[in-house]
């Protein structure tokens, strides 16, 4: 877990798991951000397969108003061609003749009668070829798109005012209504983490865009301190493995003395939270991305009190990432997430109790503290509330994955099949791990059964090679490894 955890979270800060998603697809692995050259349509590899369509798609990309193709990129996912693009959206969407910018995206193109899956991470765009599970699922296009305020997609004025889930959502509304003047046939959206909860927001506002929509592990949190993540902490895994983490925490806090040095040795400043309080912040919030990310196997890899503080710092850093979570550049590349969670999107307590005592920073570990200017914005505490009970009242063709050790569970969304929508807990599965084809049966027949019934689609090769948990080789992860969501 360690070198894959760093590597993983340092690349989140220039494209998000690029290598990762390269690798998943087969492909070589491009460096840096500039290796996509311009490919003419002629050579792109991977042309389209025997007996496709044969329209000439770049043209009709073009004349997307709004869209601008910035250029083709070999794709290794045969019968596919891959585009760069940027949609013009307004800043304000409440005022579209005021400030534009552009909304950078991707679209894997297979055919104008395949359905479309529109994916986004929640956070910035991976800019590789890369197909996330329903779009292998389903044979599909995909359509994906960067957050606002992520990345290079953010207003020239950086009006924090403008970041919000219905500016988002009208963002997936406006471009979605523009592509469907290619693509006539049904749309799904999905993501992972955040990018699942923006999907799920986009269907709240526009319920009617798409035809449904399969979350992977969004949650959603009630309020600035939301308790029922404590409880599942309490209860994760087996007794002896959290006594083990709670007698970590007590001990790493007693040798503050001890740790702070190697802070200095991350690779990064921390003065925005402080190196004193990034060290206690990384230490209590060990238990969440030890059972988020990892695995039980785990558990005999945690230091027992007193072991050498270069062991100990070793093991706290490889569970939470110090610089990657807590460092100055990182906090300023999530900086919107923060914003969002400190405004809209709410925020999850951490167990302290066996902690009296050891703590300086009790009750500080909120989402204002992560920014380095002040959230001038009050929380609305009532509309993530609002968005769960219209999914469950009124959701229609959702589904919902979770995993059953991720902490984020703790936040399920509920659902009604009333509603012809789904959830389903993937058995010993972590945040990056929660996919329709590790379901046990008979949940991934029926799973598979109703998504291909949404998207008016019968793929019996595809189901049958689902059945194998290593067809997941076929597709990029829905989650990057990253800090929080």
């Amino acid at each position: 877990m360690s070198s894959s955890r760093r590597v993983g979270l340092s690349r989140s800060l220039g494209w998000l798991a690029a290598a990762l998603v390269m690798q998943a697809c087969g492909g070589p692995v491009p460096e840096g951000p500039g290796a996509l050259p311009a490919v003419p349509p002629g050579q792109v590899a991977g042309a389209l397969e025997a007996g496709a369509d044969t329209e000439d798609i770049l043209t009709r990309l073009q004349a997307i108003p709004g869209l601008t193709v910035l250029g083709e990129a070999p794709s290794p996912i045969q019968g596919t061609r891959f585009f760069r693009l940027s949609f013009e959206q307004p800043a304000d969407h409440r005022t579209p003749g005021g400030e534009h910018f552009q909304l950078r995206a991707t679209l894997l193109h297979r055919s104008v009668s395949a359905p479309m899956v529109v994916y986004s991470g929640g956070y910035s765009l991976n800019g590789r070829p890369s197909q996330y599970e329903p779009t292998a699922l389903l044979g599909a296009n995909q359509l994906s798109l960067e957050h606002r305020f992520f990345g290079a997609s953010r207003p020239a004025s950086n009006d924090w005012k403008l970041l919000d889930i219905w500016q988002a959502a009208s963002d997936y509304h406006r471009i979605i209504q523009a592509f469907k003047s290619v693509y006539a046939g049904h749309w799904l959206t999905t993501g992972g983490s955040k990018g699942g909860m923006s999907a799920v927001y986009h269907r709240y506002y526009f319920p009617n865009d798409v035809d449904a929509t399969v979350a992977y592990v969004a949650p959603n949190t009630h309020g600035l301190d939301d308790g029922r993540f404590v409880h599942f902490l309490e209860r994760v895994g087996d007794e002896a493995c959290r006594e083990k983490l709670r007698d970590f925490q007590r001990d790493a806090l007693s040798r503050r003395a001890e740790l702070l040095p190697f802070m200095a040795e991350t690779g990064d400043t921390y003065g925005v939270l402080g190196v004193d309080r990034s060290l206690e912040f990384g230490i209590v919030e060990t238990p969440f991305y030890f059972w988020q990310y990892g695995t039980p196997s785990l558990c005999e890899q945690i230091p027992a009190p007193g072991a050498p503080a270069t062991q100990v710092f070793a093991f706290l850093d490889d569970i939470t990432g110090m610089a990657s979570t807590y460092g100055d550049a990182s906090l300023d590349y999530f900086a919107a997430y923060y914003y969002q969670s400190a405004t809209e999107l709410g925020w999850n307590r951490y167990p302290t109790h066996h902690l009296h005592g050891l703590l300086r920073y009790a009750r500080e570990d909120v989402p204002s503290a992560y920014l380095p200017f002040p959230v001038e914005k009050r929380f609305d505490r009532d509309l993530m509330l609002r968005v769960e009970h219209w999914v469950r009242r009124e959701g229609e063709r959702m589904l919902f994955l979770y995993a059953d050790r991720d902490p984020w569970s703790a936040g399920a969304f509920d659902v009604r099949e009333r509603n012809d929508s789904l959830r389903f807990t993937v058995p010993n599965a972590n945040h990056l791990t929660a996919q329709i084809v590790r379901l046990p049966e008979p949940e991934r027949t029926l799973a598979l059964t109703r998504l291909s019934a949404w998207m008016g689609v019968t793929p019996p090769a595809v189901q049958a090679r689902t059945l194998a948990p290593e067809a997941t080789g076929d597709f990029a992860p829905v989650v990057e490894d990253r800090p929080r969501l």
